[in-house]
Formats: C-alpha cells, structure tokens, sequence
C-alpha cells in the first residue's frame, strides 16, 4: 500500500510538472527557432535549426532595451517607495490604537479590489492636464495605489506578531522610538518586509492596462506594453519567434529572484500568517 502510494505521489508529481512547464519549453523553444521555421506554419516542438539570431536582434532593439530600462526603473522605485510608506503605516495600525483603524483597512483592501481598467480613462485625462501622462511618475503613482494596500496587510500581519516587549525593551535601554522602531521592529518583520518587496516589484513589473494606456512613446513604455508592438512586417503573421525570445528575456529577472530569494519569499508568506 506504501509503495502504491508512493508512485502515485510521484505521477501525479510530475504530471503537474509537465503541464506547468510544458508553455515555459514551448516558449523558449520558440525562441530558438528561426524566423522562416516559425513562419511555415504548424512548426514542430523542437527546433529544426538551433539558432540565438533572435536574442541578438531582441537585445539589439532599442526600442526593446530603452523598456527594459523602463520596466526596472519605475519598477524599482515604486517598489521603494511602496515598501517605506506600507512599512510606515502597517507599523502604526498595528501599534496604535485610534478610531477608524478597521474602516482604514477595509478601504485599503477595496482600493486594491477595484478594477485598473476603470481608473484607465479617469488617470488618460487627469494625467495628460497634469502633464504626467508619458512619464515615470504617471506609471509609478498608480502602481503604488494598487501596491500600497496589499503591501499595508502583508506587513501589519507581521508587526502585531512582534511582541511588544521587545520595543518597551529597547527603549526602557536608552534608544528612542525612532531607534527601537529602526533597529528593533524593522529587522524583526524583515520577512514581511522583503514579501511586501516581491509583490509589488512583480506587480509593477507585470503591469500591462496602466503601461499601455498611459504611454505613447519608448519615453516611458514599460516591456509588456512594447511587446504588443512586435508586429512585424506582416500584420497577418507575427513574428512569434521575436515574441518568444522577448518572453523569455522578460521572464528572466524574474527567475533569478525567485531563486535567489525563495526561502525569504515563503518565510514571508507563513509566517505573518501563524499566530505565536
């Protein structure tokens, strides 16, 4: 029975391996694949003809790499600027007690329930009169209002598991508030820290209504709106192979995080989520 059992945790395991990996090897299949292969039509799985043309053009476009830099820049500082003010404010609702607390966090969790393609038209004329529209900062303010909140649960989850011994502690030592918020509490909730980090870079980095609606040009386009310029020549048949290898180089930043970081990522995750 054991050994039964045993099997079938393992066909099942990697039945649902094949079928989560099977569009990522199709993918960069494609993307080593020449351009006429892709064309003919129905190609095979494998490539007939191994090729890296196509990761040299993509990163000798540079329309491509100006929305790589793009894509890291806003990013990054939304990210940033979500984590420190997320961190601010989870610290103060879980510490502080004062009216309104729960009705500040039901908006916060409604704010990040509400749909971006409802704000797309509101954000295209507010912007274009402000003369943010095409802008880092035309992208990065609406990517912190969608990030904030989540970031605003992750980490009060995490602040109100932090005994609040440890800070009376600290101060009763001579440090003040500020030093036993810095020094004590951040560290402590670095996991919630470094989760809320994550999910805002991912979310900023994925973004695709707000980055195509609120660009024009290469200025300020992010990778997954210039993606949806690769048309080609022919309007009727697009160059999937390019397409392809742009996923791919898209997808890798993202990769090497989550490899790097995935013990932090799932300590993260729990965590906040036990109460000690």
């Amino acid at each position: 029975m054991k050994r039964s059992s045993g099997v079938g945790i393992w066909v099942g395991f990697v039945a649902i391996l094949v079928w989560c990996l099977l569009p990522v090897v199709w993918i960069l299949s494609l993307s080593l694949k020449p351009v006429s292969e892709t064309a003919a039509g129905s190609p095979q799985f494998l490539p007939k003809t191994w090729t890296m043309q196509n990761y040299k053009d993509i990163l000798a476009d540079g329309d491509f790499t100006r929305a790589l830099i793009n894509s890291f820049g806003i990013s990054l500082i939304a990210t940033l600027l979500s984590v420190i003010f997320a961190t601010l404010a989870a610290y103060a609702i879980a510490r502080l007690d004062f009216k309104g607390k729960r009705l500040v966090l039901s908006i916060a969790l409604a704010i990040a329930m509400f749909p971006v393609v409802a704000l797309v038209g509101p954000l295209f004329d507010l912007w274009r009169t402000v003369h943010l529209f095409n802008t880092w900062p035309g992208l990065i303010i609406p990517y912190m209002s969608f990030t904030l909140p989540l970031a605003i649960w992750t980490l009060s989850a995490f602040f109100r598991e932090i005994p609040w011994e440890l800070e009376q502690a600290a101060q009763v030592d001579g440090a003040s508030p500020w030093q036993a918020f810095r020094k004590v509490i951040v560290p402590l909730a670095a996991p919630g820290v470094f989760t809320a980090a994550i999910l805002t870079f991912f979310f900023a980095w994925n973004e695709f209504v707000l980055a195509i609606s609120l660009t024009s040009t290469t200025a300020s386009r992010t990778v997954p709106a210039q993606l949806s310029f690769f048309v080609g020549p022919d309007p009727f048949n697009p160059p999937f192979s390019q397409l392809a290898t742009a996923s791919v180089v898209v997808t890798i930043p993202v990769i090497i995080i989550v490899l790097l970081f995935q013990r932090k990522i799932v300590a993260g995750l729990t965590s906040g989520a036990v109460k000690g």
